[in-house]
């Protein structure tokens, strides 16, 4: 039994790789593809896998700016070398559900989004790009669009990180997927005396609608801590002026747990196809504030909800003055003593790397029972 672990690229370390690094522990001896790789994006637990990556890795600089490597996209994930692999396990948010493997193999995709820049996102993304990215990308995410439609086709069965990607598989492509959401890693969680600042993590991209909460803050008052760098941080400064507003760029992994603990609550103003920032923060008993759509409708349990004691709370809009409201009704709510830490770390407990673990096992073993003979009896963090 041969069986490949395949991710899009590891050029940033993110839920996706996090994904990724823990199917990879259920299969010591698989070896890893992926389009490009880079060490910093190496997760810690795939460190000294036997790495296969494609032509884009000998591209000068197609690391830094993989995203505009799409028109090529198609024929790097193709020839990925995957003959002789009987079980090929993708996690994508990107091409590589493409991938050609033997016929009789099986191929599950993990699946954290059809890319949004390809569809849903498509207009919004195209608006944000220079002149001549824009001309490139108009002239090619069509073509690559029907190839990846053309790919889905090929995969055996999808899995989705979230019923809200669950449905945009089924627009997108046309298939069925079962749920099982990402894992979330509690024993970096923390449980501290919390600050008065609100905080903000993951990539200054445009989609996070960082500048919302920069705003916000800075019109309320409140003193905001980012972690996380990305293309946006620049005008992210600039907006936000003199307002007591902290760049914390890029951080290791306790630290960024550190901040969730010390937070009042965190901010979270993005569409997100999941979202794992909210139940990290909520594993150290932090309260949410997000945006009351896509994944944070399943990882946050909003105030006056009916599924049990809230989590955090929603607001409405992507506008400054909806995320000023929110705040604003967190503030009382939060006076009320309607938040309790407690609550907050058992719902993210719901979410645990084991219990990850668990699904997925059963999963690969429901669709091919002779993947037993490659797995782990159990992983250190499933037991």
């Amino acid at each position: 039994m041969r069986v490949a672990i395949v991710h899009h690229w590891f050029v940033t370390r993110g839920g996706g790789e996090r994904v990724a690094e823990c199917i990879a522990s259920l299969f010591p001896e698989a070896e890893i593809f992926t389009l490009m790789a880079e060490a910093p994006g190496i997760p810690e637990g795939l460190q000294g896998r036997r790495f296969h990556t494609s032509f884009l890795q000998r591209i000068p600089l197609a690391r830094n700016y993989h995203r505009h490597m799409m028109p090529l996209y198609p024929m790097a994930t193709e020839r990925l070398d995957l003959r002789g692999f009987d079980l090929v396990i993708s996690s994508d948010s990107g091409p590589v559900k493409g991938v050609r493997v033997d016929a009789g193999a099986v191929h599950l995709c993990y699946c954290h989004s059809p890319m949004r820049y390809l569809y849903d996102g498509y207009e919004t993304y195209r608006a944000q790009m220079g002149s001549v990215t824009r001309a490139v990308f108009s002239a090619t995410a069509g073509r690559v669009r029907a190839w990846d439609e053309q790919a889905a086709q090929r995969v055996s069965y999808f899995i989705a990180n979230s019923e809200y990607v669950a449905d945009r598989i089924r627009r997108c492509y046309g298939r069925e997927s079962v749920v099982i959401h990402p894992p979330i890693d509690l024993n970096r969680a923390r449980v501290t005396e919390p600050g008065e600042h609100y905080l903000c993590a993951g990539r200054l991209v445009g989609y996070k609608r960082t500048e919302l909460m920069v705003e916000a803050c800075a019109r309320l008052g409140r003193t905001l801590r980012i972690a996380g760098t990305g293309p946006e941080e620049g005008r992210l400064r600039k907006l936000a002026g003199t307002a007591d507003v902290s760049f914390l760029g890029e951080m290791t992994t306790e630290a960024l747990w550190q901040e969730y603990a010390v937070c009042r609550a965190l901010l979270f103003a993005a569409d997100e196809d999941f979202g794992m920032v909210p139940l990290e923060a909520q594993a150290c008993g932090r309260p949410v504030i997000a945006y009351g759509a896509g994944g944070s409708l399943e990882t946050v349990r909003g105030l006056g909800s009916t599924e049990g004691e809230a989590t955090g709370i929603y607001f409405s809009e992507q506008t400054v003055k909806s995320v000023m409201d929110g705040i604003l009704r967190f503030e009382t709510a939060d006076a009320a003593g309607k938040f309790d830490a407690a609550v907050a770390r058992r719902w993210a407990g719901e979410f645990a790397t084991p219990v990850f673990l668990r699904s997925m096992r059963e999963f690969i073993l429901e669709k091919m029972p002779e993947a037993v003979s490659a797995m782990v009896a159990s992983t250190p963090e499933a037991e």
